[in-house]
């Protein structure tokens, strides 16, 4: 069924004055936007990498696996992180824990993370009930193939020793031993 002539309306093209034609009011525009940015520029630049940026305390980098008061890894193999992560680029095998420790089941036998495929939203961080793996604000993460960028348990734990050595990233546990969840009460 055809559309009734009624109901058609046409749009005739819009005609250019001389001095839209010569393109002269777009171009002041322009030029204003330009000279204003001159004057009053909004943007700090930062001379990299001859001058380090200081990173705000909120911000994810590199991962690391914390360890607990007795120099051990302080993850406890829940999978919660593997479970939270949207790109499933962490790969966790679980073990018995050794019998001399007391307050865990088991441990990561391998924890895998591979850096290229994350997408550092932190719900790894967030996950974690016992405050295990953080994001830390190491941002000059890079590699020459795509297994220097695949970080096992002891490259987490290396990231662990510097961070808290050079004193950049402080290990922010909420509680306990273990964390926030080991000291929930019972009852």
């Amino acid at each position: 069924m055809p559309i009734p002539e009624t109901d058609v309306q046409w749009v005739e093209t819009a005609r250019l004055g001389f001095w839209e034609q010569l393109y002269i009011p777009s171009m002041l525009a322009g030029l204003k936007t330009t000279i204003g940015h001159i004057f009053s520029p909004q943007v700090k630049t930062e001379q990299y990498p001859e001058q380090e940026p200081k990173m705000p305390a909120n911000y994810r980098g590199v991962h690391r696996l914390n360890r607990d008061h007795n120099d051990r890894v302080k993850c406890v193999a829940c999978y919660m992180c593997a479970t939270a992560c949207p790109a499933h680029c962490i790969d966790i095998v679980a073990a018995p824990a050794p019998a001399d420790w007391k307050d865990r089941e088991k441990y990561p036998e391998t924890f895998v993370i591979d850096e290229l495929r994350c997408i550092y939203c932190g719900m790894c961080e967030e996950a974690c009930p016992v405050d295990a793996i953080e994001l830390t604000t190491l941002y000059d993460l890079t590699g020459l193939s795509r297994e220097e960028m695949i970080f096992d348990k002891e490259k987490l734990l290396s990231v662990f020793d510097q961070t808290t050595k050079a004193g950049t990233d402080p290990v922010r546990t909420r509680a306990g031993r273990l964390g926030a969840a080991s000291d929930t009460a019972p009852g």
